[in-house]
């Protein structure tokens, strides 16, 4: 038997809206040098500030959107010296992380934006130059996205001789002086920089989306540390099937059908440390993520002995053994702390073995404490205290020194002087009877 719940039922809430909004970023525009040379030609780089505006991006209405306007473009006659601004359209390309951007302000995120030409002419072949431009943005949160920008053809410009040459790019721009891209390729990750465990699956998120004029040709994961690189995987559309370096998995399913190309990663181990690069190839294009995977492994700490007997001309050695972390960089210090002491007291008389490292990758080192009879006091606790970058906190391990007992010899001799004591007085009380 149940019995059903009394009053009318709570009607799920509904997701929120969308709305289509325009997202304007600061960027700097490198790739020419004072010659109007493209950087990829030869000449050197230069930055010039740049504005890139998303036009009509697809955001959930959260209710905080009533201040968000349609952006306008300046109304000036731009030069060589204006800021360059990009108006894309991504009607036929989702544009991920979108709120994110929009709320960066608000939110305290930095948002680093970078355009550059991606395929152009070179000025000596002609009056109007057909270009692409490759937008890298990194927001600091870790999301990294690239904008592949179609800028618009010189055959508009051929056919309409009226129409106006961006005096710095010297591509047609809109009579608004700005110029006209269509966003045909993005690609992006959600985090550059991932901190793992030993022995801990992670997935390397790495997606993209295509316009309906382009397809995926290939995708490639590398791995690059300490100089040395290879390659993780190798899918080329067409082929019989992927090649794929063993631990590591790549959904091809998922890859065509939505467009992600994570890559995870099973039994993570020391060796798989590094930076990983997820390239993603079209006919025409390539966008890649660089993706920091940081392998840290906590200590494991122990003290020998745990309690120690306080005894006279006696030297004692505590053992502090930190073993399995990495990577290598630890910190191990000591204290002491009696009852009459307000706070624990730092020693600098350790001692410590060099750092061994073990098959699996990790380290351990040991450390040693002596304390004499001649200058300790008990009763005293003394602590081995380890910080190390796997720690949220230092761990501290402690051993406890024992006040003095009367035993053994001492203990002997203080017995056979009471007796004798006890024997006179005695002897005198009897004799005065």
């Amino acid at each position: 038997f149940f019995s059903l719940p009394k009053g009318p039922t709570k009607a799920p809430t509904p997701a929120p809206p969308f709305r289509r909004v325009d997202i304007a970023l600061g960027c700097s525009y490198v790739g020419e040098d004072v010659r109007g040379l493209l950087h990829a030609s030869g000449g050197s780089s230069s930055e010039h500030p740049a504005t890139l505006v998303l036009r009509g991006i697809s955001v959930r209405d959260d209710g905080n959107l009533d201040d968000v306007t349609e952006y306008k473009v300046p109304q000036e006659n731009p030069d060589s010296s204006s800021p360059i601004v990009f108006e894309a359209s991504a009607q036929s390309v989702s544009i991920p992380h979108a709120e994110s951007m929009l709320h960066a302000d608000c939110d305290g995120e930095e948002v680093n934006c970078e355009i550059s030409p991606y395929s152009f002419q070179r000025p000596g072949e002609g009056p109007c130059h057909t270009s692409s431009f490759m937008a890298t943005l990194q927001l600091s949160s870790g999301i990294s996205i690239a904008l592949v920008l179609r800028g618009p053809h010189c055959s508009s410009w051929e056919e309409e001789h009226d129409a106006t040459l961006h005096p710095k790019l010297r591509i047609p721009m809109s009579k608004e002086g700005t110029l006209l891209t269509t966003v045909e390729f993005q690609s992006s990750s959600c985090n550059t920089s991932l901190h793992t465990h030993l022995g801990s699956s992670v997935t390397l998120d790495c997606r993209f989306a295509l316009a309906p004029s382009s397809s995926l040709s290939s995708l490639e994961w590398r791995r690059q540390h300490q100089g040395s690189g290879h390659r993780l995987f190798w899918y080329q559309v067409g082929s019989t099937g992927p090649a794929a370096e063993p631990k590591v998995h790549v959904d091809v399913v998922e890859l065509r059908g939505s467009g992600d190309a994570s890559l995870s990663l099973q039994g993570v181990s020391v060796g798989d440390e590094g930076t990983y690069i997820c390239l993603v190839s079209t006919p025409l294009y390539q966008a890649q993520h660089i993706i920091q995977l940081h392998v840290a492994e906590p200590p494991r700490v122990r003290v020998i002995p745990t309690v120690v007997s306080f005894e006279r001309d006696v030297t004692t050695t505590l053992t502090c053994s930190i073993a399995g972390y990495y990577p290598l960089d630890v910190s191990v210090s000591w204290t002491q702390k009696t009852p009459e002491d307000d706070a624990e007291i730092p020693l600098s008389n350790a001692r410590f073995s060099s750092h061994r490292q073990s098959q699996d990758g990790t380290y351990s080192i040991t450390s040693y404490l002596s304390i004499s009879s001649a200058t300790a006091r008990a009763p005293a606790t003394y602590s081995c205290h380890v910080s190390h970058v796997a720690l949220a906190e230092p761990i501290s391990v402690s051993a406890h020194l024992k006040a003095p007992e009367q035993t053994g010899s001492e203990g002997l001799v203080g017995g056979f002087i009471a007796t004798v004591i006890f024997i006179v007085v005695l002897f005198i009380v009897l004799r005065r009877k």
